[in-house]
């Protein structure tokens, strides 16, 4: 009760007309920006969380929002993101609204292209050179993945962090989603593939991991009947035949059971330990 309490109080000063731009998470306060425009298209916005005092400025967290590519909303992960920044008091958070497909425009490039779009736009913004953290859950984390193997020619990413997202297209469980055939058929601009590949294979995060892929914390559920837990098998057999350190965890839950106690808090802890030992690395 206390925690959506502060977690309204937190949001209603966000939206208020006040010139007050500070969250205040007990000893951690963070200067907020709500809704910046990061490129030309009005669905491309960002709350952008500094932190007001400490900050080190080298790790920013990008938070990327589910929604089968084609709904969903960055406020969907605000309160998850406040749980993540008062873990880490001395991080940049972005919570990321990206463009949505439809069944006119491609998922891909456009979501991709936003996610390093951002990126551009958060170095400019603070003159920083940061390694950036990839998180996101369903369709966010598949564009974590995504990006972060095939498109980080730079290595800017430092980790993943994957919450229920599918990573290979093929698999015969992601199949029986109900909405694969919007996958088969809008997620991917055609014109993208090159030779011989087929659209799921192009689209399969596992089919672009190699032996220098950032490393991958994964989360899934064992009742999931959107992106199964044969996932997280066939994620963690490709990382390890590369040598890629990761760690995988399940929960008993459904597709959004993640974010309900105690699987939320579980896996704010998990995050804490997977990152403490990929800076060790």
């Amino acid at each position: 009760m206390e925690k959506r309490l502060f977690i309204f109080f937190a949001m209603a000063l966000i939206f208020s007309g006040c010139r007050q731009k500070k969250i205040d998470l007990g000893n951690n306060i963070f200067r907020a920006e709500q809704n910046i425009s990061y490129g030309k298209d009005n669905a491309q916005k960002m709350d952008l969380y500094i932190p007001d005092k400490n900050a080190d400025l080298r790790d920013v967290f990008i938070i990327i929002h589910g929604g089968g590519w084609r709904g969903g909303r960055k406020s969907e992960l605000t309160s998850f993101t406040f749980d993540l920044m008062k873990k880490f008091p001395h991080a940049i958070f972005v919570n990321l609204e990206y463009r949505l497909a439809s069944t006119t425009r491609f998922a891909l490039p456009d979501q991709t292209d936003d996610i390093k779009v951002a990126m551009n736009f958060v170095e400019k913004k603070l003159n920083i050179k940061p390694k950036y953290i990839l998180l996101g859950n369903s369709a966010g984390g598949y564009l974590s993945m995504f990006y972060a193997y095939h498109y980080d020619h730079e290595k800017k990413v430092k980790a993943v962090v994957n919450i229920v997202g599918p990573a290979d297209l093929n698999d015969p469980g992601f199949k029986n989603y109900d909405d694969y055939s919007f996958v088969e058929k809008h997620l991917i601009d055609p014109k993208l593939i090159d030779g011989k590949l087929s659209l799921m294979d192009f689209g399969s995060p596992v089919h672009w991991i190699t032996p220098v892929s950032a490393p991958t914390l994964s989360y899934y559920g064992t009742a999931d009947h959107v992106v199964p837990i044969s996932q997280k098998k066939i994620l963690d057999s490709v990382l390890t035949r590369n040598k890629v350190y990761h760690e995988s965890y399940e929960f008993n839950g459904d597709h959004v059971g993640w974010e309900r106690p105690p699987h939320a808090s579980f896996l704010v802890k998990k995050i804490e330990d997977f990152l403490k030992t990929v800076d060790k690395k």
